[in-house]
């Protein structure tokens, strides 16, 4: 008898242990299950609040790079060619006054942009947003890069337009010859203008949110 109690009572403290089993699992299951559902419901919130990003399409791809000035260009422009005074300067004159600055090739460019250049470079150099047009000594620095006269400036655009810009009536060609400064102006239907190669930085700068000013 004491035996059969013994049984009686194990077994039952195993169906104890079973049910307690049982429902720790099914409520481990339901709250999971709520978990995943809610989960859900805030990722389908955020897809209608914020969508995912449509694909880059190449041509927009290079239509980016075409404005970062990535790419090589060619078509219809002027070529115009800087070059130092041949003529002998005075004792009393300022020989700076017969040499290219960076102020000259500056109003050369102003220019161009102006007469709608859609691509210069300058010796090659191609000229970006960030790219500085400065006296280094005897030298011209672009993009960090120097060189010397002769400068070669090319633009692309419509040519008549760009060689009208130069030329004009109390324009930038006639200011520098007053001074012997010699100025070329090429037109051509096929000037070609090289990539910018050298490096972007934005090391103190951060995509912002659009704000009011």
């Amino acid at each position: 008898m004491e035996k059969f109690l013994q049984k009686g009572w194990s077994i039952t403290l195993l169906c104890v242990i079973i049910g307690l089993a049982l429902a720790l699992e099914i409520r481990y299951e339901s709250e999971t299950s709520m978990q995943i559902e809610k989960l859900s419901a805030r990722i389908s919130m955020l897809e209608k609040v914020q969508p995912s990003p449509p694909e880059i399409s190449p041509a927009f791809v290079t239509e980016l790079k075409l404005q970062a000035g990535l790419l090589p260009l060619e078509g219809q422009g002027v070529i115009v060619t800087l070059d130092d005074s041949t003529r002998k300067v005075r004792a009393e004159e300022n020989p700076n006054l017969y040499v290219i600055h960076d102020d000259d090739i500056l109003r050369v460019i102003n220019e161009l942009r102006a007469a709608g250049a859609e691509a210069i470079s300058i010796n090659g150099q191609r000229l970006i947003a960030t790219s500085e047009i400065r006296c280094a000594g005897p030298t011209l620095s672009v993009n960090n890069v120097r060189s010397a006269p002769p400068y070669e400036i090319s633009a692309i655009g419509d040519k008549k337009s760009l060689e009208n810009s130069i030329k004009m009536r109390g324009g930038v060609e006639e200011t520098l010859k007053v001074w012997g400064i010699r100025l070329e102006i090429e037109s051509s239907d096929e000037v070609y203008i090289p990539a910018y190669s050298g490096a972007f930085r934005h090391v103190y700068s951060k995509v912002a949110e659009e704000r009011e000013l």
